[in-house]
């Protein structure tokens, strides 16, 4: 069986695309750089993260993006003997504007270096790219109508202005000819996320529907030419959990369809699995892949209805792997482990390295836990809802601008982090600082006071996620019994639905190593390991 989500922890906006035997799925990043995930599979069950393709300044650079902008729903295809990658970069987030700026880059192979980018356009957000046939290639996306009542408003949202055709030239590697709105999508509103495949004749469009959030959907059509008219599925929703709370998977939508070898159909979708009782999705959304059947030249699920399945058939009988209960990472290798990511700089040698100091993680002193340019965070996803992550850091601060430690982070507003700090009567701290959602103002506030004065050498941080709570520990060595420090936590608040609330982010919760120097001076902060394991939640 395809247990779902196939991908857990913060992979959304799934587009998956075959050859031969391999299948690849492609998931946005936002903020997160490098940028876009590439996951392979040989059987549809087990999944192996083999790429981060926009690595390096050239391709992509997102200093200054707001939190949620960045990598929005890249379309991954194979055609001419290359992998072709079309993405958004979103510069705004709030406000009446986008500034969503649309490129493609290629390989001949995913694991390979990918090309820089091709600027196509910045209508909207959500390109796709679709090779016909004939050899014609279309470009479509969502049109970005700033006219509208800016983001935040009604569920019916008058920006979303309809999907957008234009043919594109790979000679000339530019739009050509006319541009057409093909489709106003349907009454639920919102229109984004394309997809364009081809069966029997019918050109076969899948869209996203009603926001990120809760009514969230994929939504079909079908046409006899690719600018239309297209009409509308039986259903009109292929996948949805808009009316089902009780389903474990929600928030589904925003796919792409698949066929085997042999020609079983499946289609991609993001969700979420909330906690009660706030119903915060504090793992993000994550991807899920749902077993389909055709009908009347109409796609169904294969179990009947429009909600997803956590359980479907598979394409052939395999042996699910399960990962490894505990994770634990030493920093002994040229390369950073690559479950790592850290936030926008396309040069991660100003924020960390692994060479000053061979054995140990450097992150150097940058900018605030707040910044949109240079953070020195290096974090990996929360693929639980509980779970404990520990570290140990050598650092030395000598200013209270300067700290270093462990963090579960969202965004800048959205954090709570134990850190080591100085304290100008304790000397060397631990303490915590916390920021649960207080947009806009996203202020800093101190659970555990001035924090606890810790001896020379290295310190060492836990924390542990149950759920809906938070706690953080720390011991001077090894050797030495864990103490809590701070109150528990509201670890739900790390979320999508946290702060600002639904549609307010759509990322997911990290768990990761930070420093930060606001005097300027870069203090060093060496990190020994860094350890993630999945713990029940009692």
């Amino acid at each position: 069986m395809i247990r779902n989500p196939i991908l857990p922890g913060f992979n959304p906006d799934p587009s998956i695309c075959r050859v031969g035997e391999d299948y690849f799925i492609a998931t946005s990043t936002f903020e997160w750089f490098p940028g876009v995930q590439i996951h392979h599979s040989r059987d549809l069950v087990n999944w192996t993260l083999v790429r981060r393709p926009l690595d390096r300044p050239s391709q992509l650079d997102m200093r200054g993006n707001p939190d949620s902008c960045g990598i929005w729903a890249p379309c991954l295809s194979y055609a001419d003997g290359l992998f072709w990658l079309v993405y958004t970069d979103v510069k705004r987030y709030d406000g009446s504007f986008k500034d969503a700026h649309n490129y493609i880059v290629t390989s001949p192979t995913i694991e390979g270096d990918w090309s820089d980018p091709v600027y196509v356009n910045s209508s909207g957000f959500d390109p796709s790219l679709f090779h016909d046939g004939d050899g014609r290639k279309w470009f479509l996306n969502m049109q970005w109508n700033h006219r509208g009542e800016g983001f935040g408003g009604a569920a019916k949202h008058p920006a979303f202005d309809g999907i957008l055709l234009q043919e594109w030239d790979p000679q000339a590697r530019a739009l050509t000819g006319p541009i057409r709105n093909i489709f106003a999508g349907s009454a639920l509103g919102l229109v984004e996320g394309p997809h364009v495949f081809k069966r029997n004749g019918w050109y076969y469009l899948t869209t996203a529907e009603g926001g990120t959030g809760y009514d969230h959907a994929v939504t079909m059509a079908r046409a006899r030419t690719i600018d239309g008219p297209y009409e509308m599925h039986p259903q009109t929703h292929l996948i949805t959990s808009k009316d089902h709370p009780e389903a474990e998977l929600q928030r589904a939508g925003h796919g792409q369809y698949v066929e085997t070898p042999e020609g079983e159909a499946y289609h991609t979708h993001l969700c979420s699995r909330p906690l009660p009782p706030h119903r915060r999705s504090c793992l993000g959304r994550e991807t899920a892949l749902q077993k389909c059947i055709w009908r009347d030249d109409w796609l169904y699920l294969a179990e009947g209805g429009v909600v997803p399945e956590t359980e479907v058939a598979a394409p052939r009988q395999t042996t699910r792997s399960e990962p490894p209960a505990r994770i634990e990472r030493r920093f002994d290798q040229a390369q950073l482990p690559g479950e790592f990511q850290w936030l926008r700089s396309p040069y991660p040698e100003r924020l960390f390295n692994l060479s000053d100091r061979p054995g140990y993680l450097r992150l150097h002193g940058r900018e605030s836990l707040g910044s949109w340019f240079e953070q020195s965070l290096v974090a990996r996803r929360q693929e639980h809802h509980s779970f404990r992550a520990e570290t140990a850091v050598e650092f030395l601060p000598d200013t209270y601008q300067q700290a270093a430690g462990l963090t579960h982070y969202y965004n800048r507003h959205k954090l709570h982090a134990l850190a080591v700090t100085l304290h100008e009567k304790l000397g060397r701290v631990v303490t915590v600082f916390s920021c649960p959602g207080d947009f806009p103002h996203a202020k800093m506030t101190y659970p555990a006071g001035s924090g606890m004065a810790v001896p020379e050498g290295p310190v060492h941080l836990a924390m542990e996620i149950r759920g809906n709570d938070l706690a953080f520990f720390w011991r001077s060595s090894a050797d030495h019994e864990w103490q809590q420090i701070g109150p528990a936590l509201d670890a739900g608040v790390v979320s999508d639905e946290g702060g600002r609330g639904e549609h307010g982010s759509f990322t997911g919760a990290f768990a990761g190593m930070f420093a930060f120097d606001t005097s300027g001076r870069a203090q060093p902060a060496d990190f020994q390991f860094f350890s993630y394991e999945a713990v029940d939640n009692v």
